[in-house]
């Protein structure tokens, strides 16, 4: 196997190695090469390949599969994207930038209502509206089926964080929300309003940092084309490919 593809360095590893299951102090079995199991999930996240298309190097590919599920169910992949980040920048105006761009399912799946998947212009999608801080890196996200409103999933992922300003798409209008909290709303108002409202020209073009943002993440083809039935799983797919463009 030629290492030298591997996407997880050895400085990377150091710092995500005591989050992962599996260790020897820790109780139950004990993991079989995490490193390489973690390369292994990596391999499809970047390739958007299937799982049966993985390479032997990585083992049997069903049993790589239960392991990420498992993994999946206990929330083990956030941990390592929040290792590897470091400490959001909220501090600036320009701190959060909530966006939501589409990624398409190939095939249809039964009860995908509850998994994030819905109809938008005739073909099934998921939307993904995140923030990010000052510089850009990404700090929450929710998962929402194709048809659903951009606005109902920026609550969530701005909850429980104080900012000075929002940036922020004209879907997403919580002018009255936001001026509760304190926080100055960078949003430009829709061309349909009756009444003018004015917003900061200026701050407004550090909203390309969200744009950056996903175009990082979609160099990864297991998030700009989504191959995963569950929610869950591909939540999971987003937070990994988070934590190789912030180890970068």
């Amino acid at each position: 196997m030629d290492q030298g593809r591997f996407v997880v360095s050895d400085v990377v590893w150091a710092k995500v190695a005591s989050v992962l299951p599996g260790k020897a102090t820790d109780p139950g079995a004990t993991g079989r090469d995490n490193w390489l199991f973690l390369e292994a999930v990596l391999w499809r996240v970047r390739t958007g390949s299937p799982w049966r298309d993985l390479p032997n190097e990585y083992g049997r590919w069903n049993s790589v599969f239960q392991r990420f599920r498992r993994w999946v169910r206990a929330g083990v992949f956030e941990r390592p994207f929040e290792q590897v980040s470091n400490e959001p920048d909220l501090s600036t105006p320009r701190s959060t930038a909530p966006s939501s761009p589409r990624t398409r399912r190939r095939v249809a799946q039964k009860g995908t209502q509850n998994q994030a998947i819905g109809r938008s212009r005739g073909e099934l999608t998921t939307k993904i509206v995140a923030m990010v801080d000052a510089f850009g890196n990404l700090v929450r996200f929710v998962l929402l089926p194709g048809q659903r409103h951009d606005s109902v999933g920026v609550q969530p992922p701005i909850e429980g964080i104080a900012f000075g300003a929002l940036l922020g798409d004209k879907a997403f209008w919580l002018r009255a929300d936001l001026d509760g909290r304190g926080a100055t709303a960078v949003i430009p108002p829709r061309t349909n309003r009756k009444t003018a409202t004015s917003f900061d020209h200026d701050m407004y073009r550090w909203r390309h940092w969200i744009e950056n943002t996903f175009a990082k993440l979609k160099e990864l083809r297991a998030v700009v084309t989504r191959h995963d039935k569950t929610d869950a799983s591909y939540a999971a797919t987003i937070y990994l490919a988070a934590a190789v463009v912030a180890s970068r």
